[in-house]
């Protein structure tokens, strides 16, 4: 209701937006999710989009962090000025030293390495509160805007650190942004400045985080060099493997088959000391991304494939709606076994994808005829649905109703055999969104995208496991639409 009644008021009548944030006072505190709302392009008036920020300040960290990308993207609506204000007054007309700094080392001048992200610059503070805000503050603690309460955040937190910054590096990288909007582009600089700054002034624990985030770029600056080097390799594919295996193995060069411990972006949790050199692989496709294993500070390995040539924005940003998704459900009690691998974007051209161990549906087909014959030799059962262990097709049923329903409220398109995957635990799981809200390079594509190979996987329309498909899909259905 207060979303509702804010976007009733008429901010440019000084009379009504004072009665409206009177009542704003007044109002019941709005749920934090109900609360981003208000830090959309709807709401330009500074004492709303601040209420908003203190509403967001209840959220632990493990929420904020579902809601990080999207509050990256709603600094876009900010007053610039005022995340300009934060910065030192000698620097403001300036673009400092992150700008003065900038290198070629890429194709082209856009791009950013450490050593100009993590240079000193001036320090953090957020702008004074206007006098609309007063008698808000008293019930609400309004004394930061958004720039500021992410960087105060993440100062705290170093997984919110570490996403923080590659968010936000990727903005100050895009180069159509630079060129359609270079204001929006300058506040992202800003927005850096600032967060280096803050983190630079901290205790010692915080200047460690700053030291990790500019390894983290190093080693991400010195594998997309690899990875250029690889691609300009002539040779079929297997000379190009041998060469990416050499230059991995070359530690005097690159430094990435042994190097100290720093968090993987991609998961900060992890702590990586090196790759394996042997073990990594391209796959086969145009832009041929690299299948590597990190060594992990327990001796483990973790597998992700990195890609360079290719955006993976959009397929970010789906992964983490299917992660709040499946977040949502399973507060219902409803636990439909999905898989948000995780993606993040280093930067416009490149970044990194969780590897999970799995095969393609049409491969699955191709080798073994269907998909009840694919489970038959992983996960047989004497006493299990159609020879298959129950606990294996209960899974595929589940992931199928969640997949199914996903898709289908997201407007998933190109759905084909190749970017649907399976797991011998049964799970199924997209791959590749190139395609979403309705979008779609077949005509006419069906809303649902279940095909027939998914439903023989189930025994058919007349199993008891179609039907409990169908019941999960309408389950799932309720609970996402609210």
């Amino acid at each position: 209701a207060l979303t509702k009644f804010l976007k009733c008021v008429n901010w440019d009548l000084p009379q009504e937006a004072k009665q409206a944030l009177e009542l704003l006072g007044k109002w019941k505190p709005m749920d934090v999710e109900d609360s981003l709302e208000l830090l959309s392009s709807h709401f330009t008036n500074p004492t709303v989009r601040r209420y908003a920020v203190a509403r967001l300040q209840q959220a632990d960290d493990e929420d904020l962090l579902m809601y990080l990308l999207q509050l990256v993207q709603a600094l876009k609506y900010e007053n610039f000025d005022d995340i300009k204000n934060g910065l030192e007054p000698s620097k403001r007309d300036s673009q400092g030293s992150m700008s003065e700094s900038m290198t070629t080392s890429g194709t082209n001048g856009a791009e950013i390495d450490s050593s100009q992200i993590m240079s000193p610059i001036p320090p953090v503070s957020s702008p004074p509160l206007t006098s609309k805000a007063k008698e808000l503050a008293d019930n609400e603690n309004l004394d930061q805007d958004l720039c500021t309460f992410l960087i105060s955040r993440a100062c705290k937190n170093s997984t919110l650190a570490n996403y923080l910054y590659w968010y936000v590096i990727v903005e100050c990288e895009d180069q159509d942004t630079q060129q359609r909007d270079p204001k929006t582009h300058e506040m992202y600089l800003n927005v850096m400045r600032r967060f280096s700054q803050a983190l630079l002034k901290g205790d010692k624990s915080v200047r460690v985080m700053r030291s990790l985030l500019a390894a983290q770029q190093t080693f991400v600056d010195r594998l997309v060099h690899v990875m250029k080097a690889v691609q300009r390799e002539s040779g079929n594919r297997k000379k190009k493997n041998e060469r990416l295996q050499a230059l991995l193995a070359d530690n005097e060069k690159m430094n990435l088959a042994d190097m100290e411990l720093i968090p993987l972006p991609l998961e900060p949790q992890v702590k990586i000391k090196g790759i394996i050199p042997e073990k990594a692989t391209l796959f086969k496709s145009a832009l041929m991304p690299a299948q590597l294993f990190f060594k992990t500070e327990d001796g483990g390995k973790y597998p992700v494939i990195f890609k360079h040539g290719d955006d993976l924005r959009q397929d970010q940003l789906i992964l983490q709606i299917i992660s709040l998704m499946d977040k949502l459900l399973r507060k219902e009690n409803l636990d439909l076994k999905l898989t948000p691998y995780k993606v993040l974007a280093t930067s416009t051209k490149h970044g990194f994808m969780q590897f999970i161990q799995s095969v393609p549906v049409a491969e699955v087909l191709a080798t073994e005829e269907s998909i009840q014959n694919f489970f038959r030799k992983h996960a047989p059962s004497e006493t299990g649905p159609h020879g298959i262990s129950a606990e294996v097709m209960d899974t595929y049923v589940k992931s199928c109703a969640g997949y199914c329903v996903i898709t289908y409220i997201l407007g998933v398109g190109d759905r084909h055999l190749d970017n649907l995957l399976l797991t011998k635990t049964g799970k199924l799981f997209h791959i590749d969104f190139g395609y979403i809200l309705g979008r779609d390079p077949k005509p006419l594509p069906p809303p649902m995208k279940l095909n027939k190979e998914m439903v023989e996987g189930m025994g058919g329309t007349q199993s008891e496991q179609y039907q409990e498909f169908r019941k999960q899909c309408y389950t799932a259905f309720l609970h996402l639409r609210r």
